[in-house]
């Protein structure tokens, strides 16, 4: 095709009729523009395989995806529990259904029914806190890149704050400590080495300029071998001496004991509040298993400065996140975390239990397949290193026209997408991050992907 050949937009429109009677008319002509302005590039790079049916088609591919819902729910076969490109934890039903009630109408979000009087948004939610945590105060944001950042602007703004080297990391996003300080308005203030960091370090950091001693979780990665860290209830006792609060960022947010499910400790808030740690913050989402959320708990006195603090405001949680995340601390309260909340019902799921599901999806299958033993990572920063047995569905796509990125592509493309991955040309999927309500719609995605 030539540049003389492409068509108007109001021929192109002429096949467009349907959408034209279904849509608003200004924003589908510029989408034609948008096209034939593609076309042209394509044309001048020396493509001659564009055809002027091409316009109209690019034109409801671009409608089609302006106008479904986003995000898509799909099924995460990958065997990563907590994984960040999907979305990391999913809701408890209970979770989602007070999202709902939150949403349908109005709510009691800043008034106190008893009275008659404004409200706090907070009062229902710290209550749950103080009682799971043990905290006297909590205070939740909206994620808990916020919660750390407001904690260091109302505390340290314009001080130093010590970090030992190997907790100044950057855990994903490109959030780094370091900067977040910057932001803040303190300054950096390292003691230690990468691996070895010792109480004395802390104590020879201390001038009259210093604001907090604070204490990161390692996220995604950890030091082996020829190790040493200073743990909270020391650096505690160091800040007391001196009048120097210290801040305990501890990742996850798990309150569960992650050694009962065969792992490695992940520092708990509870533990962090016990060793008397002044602000200890966590994320929502993660292995607290509900909406993302940064959320603070610590001593009044400080959480009453992040309180007054111009930036709490701005970044204050949202009606719908608060409402899910009340409902998922139920769970914990109520002691029934591995029956409702899903990644709790993930890693707590037995191998065999995996196993039986992985061969129920085998069954029927006209392609060559096993069920073999698989290890499935936690993920979201959370355990770094550790996984849980598992066992996968492994698709052999050696023979299979278009191999396992065919079939991995056919996957994501159904009505219920699937994500898995591949060894070896071989598409896994692997049950433990399905949950078994899903298995039904995974295996006719499956069948699907395969017979395309």
């Amino acid at each position: 095709m030539q540049y003389r050949d492409l068509p108007s937009v109001e021929a192109v429109l002429t096949d467009l009729d349907d959408i034209i009677h279904t849509y608003d008319r200004s924003w589908v002509v510029d989408l034609v523009r948008s096209q034939l302005k593609t076309a042209r590039e394509l044309i001048k790079s020396g493509d001659q395989n564009i055809k002027g049916q091409d316009i109209a088609d690019g034109v409801r591919d671009s409608v089609k995806w302006l106008t479904q819902p986003v995000p898509r729910q799909i099924i995460n076969a990958t065997g990563v529990v907590i994984h960040t490109n999907l979305g990391r934890s999913p809701l408890s039903e209970e979770s989602i259904e007070s999202i709902k009630q939150a949403a349908i109408g109005y709510s009691d979000l800043e008034l106190d029914l008893s009275t008659g009087r404004r409200g706090s948004r907070q009062a229902h939610v710290q209550q749950l806190l103080s009682q799971l945590t043990g905290a006297e105060a909590s205070l939740v944001v909206n994620n808990n890149a916020s919660a750390i950042l407001l904690g260091l602007s109302a505390l340290a703004f314009g001080k130093s704050v010590v970090v030992s080297r190997g907790e100044a990391v950057e855990i994903g996003g490109g959030f780094r400590i370091p900067d977040v300080l910057l932001q803040s308005g303190a300054s950096l203030s390292e003691v230690g080495t990468t691996n070895r960091t010792y109480i004395s370090d802390y104590e020879r950091a201390i001038n009259d300029d210093t604001g907090a001693f604070l204490k990161a979780h390692a996220s995604n990665f950890r030091v082996e071998g020829f190790t040493a860290s200073v743990e909270p209830p020391e650096l505690v006792a160091l800040g007391t001496k001196h009048g120097i609060p210290v801040l305990h960022d501890v990742g996850s947010g798990c309150f569960l004991n992650t050694e009962d499910y065969g792992m490695a400790h992940e520092p708990t808030p509870q533990e962090s509040v016990r060793a008397g740690v002044g602000l200890t913050f966590f994320s929502g989402d993660k292995l607290l298993g509900g909406p993302q959320a940064g959320i603070v708990v610590g001593s009044r006195s400080l959480i009453s400065v992040l309180e007054r603090h111009p930036l709490a405001r701005a970044v204050r949680i949202d009606k719908l996140s608060l409402a899910s995340l009340t409902m998922t601390l139920q769970h914990y309260l109520l002691n029934e975390s591995e029956k409702k909340i899903p990644i709790w019902r993930m890693i707590s799921a037995s191998a065999e239990d995996i196993k039986d599901r992985a061969n129920l999806l085998k069954e029927g299958l006209e392609v060559h397949s096993t069920v073999v033993e698989a290890r499935s990572p936690i993920g979201g920063g959370s355990l770094p290193g550790e996984t849980l047995p598992s066992w996968v569905l492994a698709i052999h796509c050696a023979e299979t026209v278009g191999g396992a990125d065919r079939v991995l592509n056919n996957l994501r493309m159904c009505d219920k997408p699937v994500i898995g991955r591949i060894a070896d040309e071989q598409v896994l999927l692997d049950p433990r991050t399905v949950l078994p309500e899903q298995d039904a719609d995974l295996k006719r995605s499956l069948r699907l992907a395969l017979s395309i």
